[in-house]
């Protein structure tokens, strides 16, 4: 269930963020709904219930397999079909993954699901400029979004989804909460707003309209814009203490979040100030989102295989990595840099290991297993495939 933010009433007043118009487009039941304003205690229901149940009844080893998001690089259907054949909870959709056509996209993301009842979680990075895999991806970047009123996000947002969506991807790791006046640093050209208000607006514009189309992703938390360098081959950290975080680089993470975000991206970011370890690695970082900000969607990692390409001999095994993940508070952890058809497997069993030898609590692992498996069934429940939305055209 849902905590309740100690932060709510505050920094709503310092954001200001309101409820943008969306272009009204023919779309089913939105997914957002894991982090909407506190229910009434009650026993968990609808696809939280069934997850349970199903968790329940799986093997140690198989809800180490769903909490694992793999990659390997091919466009071959009978290749990627026989690699999710191991079980895993998601794959995610790079460069190379992606044919030149639509139709032959949605032929590669059908041949990703072995259940059509528990289809994975199917993802990409479909931010736009910068970031953007898709072909047909015309719609304004970040950059262009920060310098126009929030309605022109919500408008490239639904379109952005919609596309996504067609293709038969159904998580968009897609925005970036990240917020920064520096130009020189390494997220500066990603960002929605260059101060925290700015950037509140639009990632929260930026969620509620991917919302009708997939589940959206916010990254990177706790913040890329306060640690400088990049993360991809480092791990950026900043001195920036909790109350100018809860002040600052927190403002459109909690934007995000209640505009109904399904899934928190935890970056590999050290704020020394709060834990000497990177994010992704650490739990008090896990009880923040959790318990302060009220998170209580999939938080996934970024990508592990940029701890190994750190250089750091401390994440250089990354078994270990994944493990320390999971104790940490992550659901879902995800493999890209360096994956091959084994690496996968080689992480599940890693964290079916651990559970085994009590390095990771039983009962940790069942609720990253449950909380993956409630998303893939409510993914399930509500995308027979997304209407296109032809009113969603780019805003100028």
């Amino acid at each position: 269930m849902r905590a309740r933010r100690v932060l709510a009433l505050t920094l709503a007043a310092t954001v200001g963020v309101g409820v943008v118009a969306l272009p009204t487009v023919n779309a089913p039941t939105a997914l957002a709904g894991t982090t909407g304003v506190e229910p009434a205690a009650t026993a968990p229901s609808g696809p939280d219930a069934m997850a349970e149940d199903m968790v329940a009844g799986m093997t140690t080893a198989q809800q180490a397999e769903s909490v694992v998001m793999g990659h390997i690089p091919t466009t071959d259907p009978a290749a990627l079909h026989d690699y999710m054949t191991q079980g895993l909870g998601g794959f995610i959709l790079m460069g190379a993954n992606i044919p030149a056509s639509e139709p032959e996209l949605q032929a590669l993301t059908t041949a990703l699901t072995v259940d059509p009842a528990l289809p994975p979680l199917i993802a990409v990075d479909e931010e736009g400029g910068v970031v953007a895999r898709l072909h047909d991806d015309v719609y304004p970047s970040a950059r262009q979004l920060a310098a126009l009123p929030p309605e022109a996000t919500s408008g490239a947002f639904a379109g952005r989804g919609s596309l996504v969506a067609r293709g038969g991807i159904t998580v968009n790791f897609g925005t970036i909460a990240d917020q920064t006046a520096d130009p020189n640093s390494f997220i500066s050209g990603r960002v929605l707003g260059t101060d925290p208000a700015s950037a509140a607006q639009r990632v929260a514009a930026a969620t509620s309209s991917q919302e009708q189309f997939v589940a959206s992703t916010l990254k990177h938390f706790p913040g890329h814009g306060a640690a400088p360098g990049d993360s991809h081959h480092a791990i950026p950290s900043t001195d920036e203490s909790l109350e100018q975080w809860r002040a600052t680089d927190a403002v459109p993470f909690i934007a995000g979040i209640d505009a109904g975000a399904s899934l928190l991206m935890f970056g590999h970011l050290a704020y020394t100030a709060v834990d000497a370890a990177p994010a992704s690695l650490s739990a008090r970082w896990h009880e923040i989102a959790r318990d302060e900000l009220g998170f209580d969607g999939v938080i996934v990692t970024d990508d592990l295989g940029m701890l190994q390409s750190s250089g750091i001999p401390a994440y250089a095994d990354p078994v270990a990595n994944a493990v320390s993940a999971i104790a940490a508070g992550n659901d879902l952890v995800l493999t890209i840099a360096g994956s091959t058809p084994d690496t996968a497997r080689q992480l599940a069993a890693g964290i079916a290991a651990a559970v085994d030898s009590g390095a990771i609590p039983a009962e940790r692992l069942a609720d990253a297993a449950t909380r993956v498996t409630a998303l893939r069934l409510r993914i399930a429940a509500t995308t027979a495939h997304w209407a296109p939305c032809p009113e969603c055209e780019p805003a100028t």
